[in-house]
C-alpha cells in the first residue's frame, strides 16, 4: 500500500511538472507571436505600400493576427497559431525581404553623390572626399575633391566615438592618417532622403540605405562639435600596427566601391556604424572575440582601453575625459589645419 501511494505521490509529481512546463511553454509561444504581429504590422507601415494604405493595412494585419494568436490559446485550436505563422511569413516576411535597395532617390545634397576609390599598388585615389561648409546644421554648401593617398605613408588610425544623448550609444567613426598630415575619415550612416529625418524604429525596417560618408574631418567631425547641439565627440588612437590599418583601409574602400554599384539596406541592428566596422577589422584581428560592449557601444572605450588598443597611460576615466575634443574642434574651426589642432596633446598622440 505504502509503495502504490509512494508511485501515486510520483505521477502527481510529474503531472504537475509537466503542467507548469506546459504553461512555461504557451506563455512563450504567446509572447513570441505578440511581438512577431507587432514587427509584422511595422513593417507594414514602414513599407512601399502608398501612404494612405499603411496604416489600414499594418491595422488590419494586427487584427487578423491577434484573433489567430488569441484563438491558438484554445484547446484543440493550437492550429490557428501555425496558420499565424504562414500568414506571417507569406504575408510579410518573403514580401519584405524582397524590397530592393535603391542608388537612384532625392537625396538630400550631402549624400547625393558617392565615393569611390581607384587601388593601385600602394596608391589610392579617393574620389569624392566631402568637405561640407556648414553655416548651420542644416544650411550649408556641399564641396568634395579627389585625392591620392600613399599607404606607405600611412602612420595612424583614429577613432571617433559621437555621443548624443544616452552614454550607452555612440556614433563611431574611423580616421586614417598620414604622414603629410591629411586624414581620410569615414563614418558609416543612413542615406536619406531630401526632409527625411532619421529614426532608430525605422532603422529596423529598411527605410534607410547605407552609406559610407568619405569625408574631411573638417566635415563629419566639426559638424559634430561646431554645429550640433548636444553632442560630445571623443577621441582616441588606436595601438596597431601600419600592416592591420593598411588592411582595414582597402576593406573599407572594397566596400565604398561595392556600395557605388550595389546598394544595401542600412539595419539598425546588423549593418550600422559599429557592427560595419567589426565586419572590416575581425578579418585581419587576431584578438577578435565577442563583448556586449561591441552591441552596447557607448561602452567601446572602455573595452578598447582593456584589450590595450588605445592609450593606457592614464587611469581610464581621465583618459576619457582629456579625449573629449568639443572644445579643441570649436578653437580649431574652419582653419586648415583643423586636424592638427584638434590633437595636439591628446594621450598617445604627443609629438
Amino acid at each position: 500500500m505504502l509503495l502504490i501511494n509512494r508511485m501515486r505521490l510520483l505521477f502527481s509529481k510529474r503531472n504537475i511538472l509537466g503542467s507548469v512546463l506546459r504553461t512555461i511553454f504557451l506563455a512563450m509561444a504567446f509572447i513570441f507571436l505578440v511581438i512577431a504581429a507587432i514587427v509584422g504590422s511595422l513593417a507594414i507601415y514602414y513599407s512601399t505600400l502608398p501612404s494612405a494604405m499603411r496604416p489600414i493595412a499594418a491595422g488590419g494585419f494586427v487584427l487578423v493576427a491577434m484573433i489567430l494568436i488569441l484563438l491558438g490559446l484554445r484547446k484543440g485550436k493550437r492550429g490557428a497559431w501555425a496558420a499565424f505563422l504562414f500568414f506571417f511569413m507569406m504575408a510579410i516576411a518573403a514580401w519584405w525581404l524582397l524590397i530592393p535597395p535603391s542608388n537612384s532617390r532625392n537625396w538630400q545634397p550631402d549624400v547625393a553623390l558617392l565615393p569611390y576609390a581607384e587601388i593601385k599598388d600602394n596608391l589610392i585615389t579617393v574620389y569624392n572626399v566631402r568637405n561640407v561648409d556648414y553655416r548651420t546644421e542644416t544650411a550649408y554648401s556641399v564641396h568634395h575633391y579627389d585625392r591620392t593617398y600613399d599607404l606607405t605613408t600611412l602612420q595612424s588610425v583614429d577613432l571617433f566615438l559621437v555621443y548624443w544623448g544616452s552614454p550607452n550609444i555612440a556614433h563611431s567613426m574611423l580616421s586614417f592618417g598620414f604622414k603629410d598630415g591629411s586624414f581620410l575619415c569615414i563614418s558609416i550612416e543612413t542615406r536619406k532622403e531630401l526632409g527625411e529625418e532619421y529614426s532608430a524604429v525605422k532603422g529596423f525596417f529598411k527605410q534607410f540605405e547605407l552609406t559610407y560618408v568619405v569625408a574631411d574631418e573638417r566635415d563629419v567631425v566639426r559638424l559634430r562639435t561646431n554645429y550640433r547641439t548636444g553632442e560630445d565627440v571623443y577621441l582616441y588612437r588606436f595601438n596597431v600596427s601600419m600592416d592591420y590599418a593598411r588592411k582595414v583601409l582597402l576593406d573599407y574602400l572594397r566596400e565604398v566601391n561595392s556600395l557605388k554599384d550595389h546598394p544595401q539596406w542600412y539595419r539598425a541592428i546588423l549593418t550600422n556604424c559599429t557592427t560595419s566596422i567589426l565586419r572590416h577589422t575581425t578579418p585581419f584581428n587576431p584578438d577578435a572575440r565577442f563583448d556586449w560592449r561591441l552591441i552596447v557601444n557607448g561602452h567601446l572605450d572602455e573595452m578598447l582601453y582593456e584589450r590595450g588598443k588605445i592609450n593606457q597611460r592614464l587611469p581610464f576615466a581621465e583618459l576619457k575625459k582629456r579625449s573629449l575634443i568639443n572644445q579643441r574642434a570649436k578653437a580649431a574651426d574652419k582653419t586648415s589645419d583643423f586636424s592638427r589642432l584638434i590633437r595636439m596633446g591628446l594621450p598617445g598622440m604627443e609629438p
